[in-house]
């Protein structure tokens, strides 16, 4: 049984090992080692490649100015013509009755003309020998009279019915090429009603159909390079001319037309073409697809503050690219942004910057 100086050196050993013990400075949790990267705003563009087609400067919708039923149509889509070249044609029985009745008319008309003509010679070599009166004189004047108006008239509405027997040819005003047809032989139409669209020779544009939000502000450069979709080796320059001032309410975009210094061997009127355009830059952040994360259900990053502590930062992100995001909003430049080692952070934690990116940023006391 141990005695009284046996237990007093037991007490003695154990009341300095606890001493030791609490004098010794607590371990410090390894902190998340981190890639970061500095935020340098640059003015960011994002280049769009528009899809159009190939239009004539002038586009005529040809149509008859009489109504009646096609009974000949010569020309169909893609069909080259010239001007005065007849197109089509109306069956021309109606109106070339009413031609005959005009023409009848007026031989009616100049029957009576001559003989009131007569008539009034005969009074003017009365009246000086007293053989006919005043009145009988003013009357055969007036007929004459009258009757010449009535064969102006009658002459005027055979013109116009001649006129409208030369409406039943549909005919060509210009040289061109046939885009469209909207009628057959055989259908009746009104008149006005396009029967043709016609595509005049001369100047071309590109057409494309370009969303509101592309064109928020004018582009500082109007040229434009224009090449064929199917070969883009083929291409020509063109300077925009036009922008329609209205949305389209099917599509949801704008009429944008390119005019097109000329065309290069194989593009052609109706050829599908592209062109890349370069909104006006605006100031942005690029950082890499890894740097961006959640807060809640908005787009965020992790900076390292002064004090080397992680903190979770709410930012807009303009546009999604492969293997980066442009942030519009939200970082003004200086800060540093964690690029890899995000998904260990937490807000407020302490963390340790790899400068070196070859490696892959990990957790635990290194050997």
């Amino acid at each position: 049984m141990a005695g009284p100086g046996l237990k007093l050196m037991v007490g003695l050993s154990l009341f300095a090992l606890l001493t030791a013990c609490g004098e010794k400075k607590p371990v410090e949790k390894d902190r998340p080692r981190v890639f970061v990267q500095e935020v340098k705003p640059t003015d960011y563009a994002a280049a769009v490649t528009l899809t159009g087609d190939v239009q004539a400067r002038v586009q005529t919708e040809l149509s008859f100015r009489v109504g009646g039923k096609i009974i000949q149509r010569m020309v169909d889509v893609g069909d080259r013509v010239s001007a005065k070249q007849v197109l089509a044609r109306l069956d021309p029985k109606d109106l070339q009755t009413n031609v005959d009745s005009a023409q009848a008319q007026v031989v009616a008309e100049q029957a009576r003309v001559k003989q009131t003509a007569a008539a009034f010679v005969r009074q003017q070599k009365l009246l000086p020998k007293d053989y006919t009166s005043q009145s009988e004189y003013d009357s055969a004047q007036a007929a004459l009279r009258s009757s010449q108006s009535a064969l102006s008239a009658a002459q005027a509405q055979l013109a116009n019915a001649r006129d409208q027997l030369s409406y039943t040819a549909l005919i060509a005003d210009a040289p061109g090429v046939i885009t469209a047809r909207q009628a057959e032989v055989g259908q009746v139409v009104q008149a006005t009603v396009p029967i043709f669209s016609l595509a005049r020779d001369g100047e071309r544009d590109a057409v494309f159909n370009v969303y509101e939000s592309l064109l928020a502000e004018p582009p500082s450069d109007r040229s434009i390079v224009v090449s064929l979709l199917d070969n883009p080796k083929i291409k020509t320059t063109g300077t925009v001319r036009e922008v329609t001032p209205a949305v389209s309410a099917q599509t949801g975009t704008v009429q944008v037309k390119v005019s097109l210094d000329g065309l290069p061997e194989g593009m052609q009127l109706g050829s599908v073409v592209s062109a890349t355009a370069k909104p006006v830059g605006k100031t942005a952040v690029e950082l890499p697809w890894a740097a961006l994360t959640k807060n809640l259900s908005d787009p965020a990053v992790w900076l390292v503050d002064a004090e080397g502590k992680a903190q979770l930062h709410t930012v807009t992100v303009g546009r999604y690219l492969t293997g980066k995001v442009i942030v519009s909003a939200g970082l003004t430049g200086g800060e540093k942004v964690v690029t890899a080692g995000g998904q260990l952070l937490h807000p407020g934690v302490r963390v340790e910057v790899v400068e070196n990116t070859d490696q892959t940023p990990t957790t635990g006391a290194q050997p």
